[in-house]
């Protein structure tokens, strides 16, 4: 398994070994499934953000054969606009999944920010169906 650290993320199933400070650690983001954080991938000297799920989601069996299967399914996927899946893994203190790190405003940030322009609209949703159109390509290729 590879190694990962975060000044960020001092919790011992985000690290296991010395943490290796990155200019502005910080905790990137939270949402209903756990924790994201800014990460270096040690063995490959990159950075990555590492979603730590939450010990809910980690307990549930089902929920976890799930996360497992979609990540399986998007990490078969070659998209610019679909996120790399490096790694999905497990410590004795938590699953995690290390994805690349892409910075930039998110589609929500940048929707609650205010008004979206018509072109704007038009370009975020010719990418989502860019994407949406590789993810069922794929799909149908495999079922087949």
């Amino acid at each position: 398994m590879r190694r990962y650290s975060s000044a960020a993320c001092r919790h011992e199933h985000c690290l296991g070994n010395p943490a290796r400070p990155l200019p502005d650690p910080d905790l990137i983001g939270a949402g209903g499934m756990g924790e994201v954080y800014l990460a270096r991938d040690e063995q490959l000297d990159r950075v990555v953000a590492l979603k730590v799920l939450s010990a809910e989601i980690a307990a549930d069996a089902q929920r976890m054969r799930r996360f497992t299967q979609e990540a399986r399914a998007v990490s078969a996927l070659n998209h610019p606009n679909i996120l790399t899946i490096h790694e999905i893994g497990e410590t004795e203190k938590a699953h995690f999944i290390a994805t690349e790190f892409i910075e930039g405003e998110t589609l929500r940030d940048r929707v609650t920010a205010g008004p979206v322009t018509l072109s704007q609209v038009v370009d975020i949703a010719t990418q989502v169906c860019s994407a949406l159109e590789a993810a069922t390509r794929q799909a149908l290729s495999t079922a087949t």
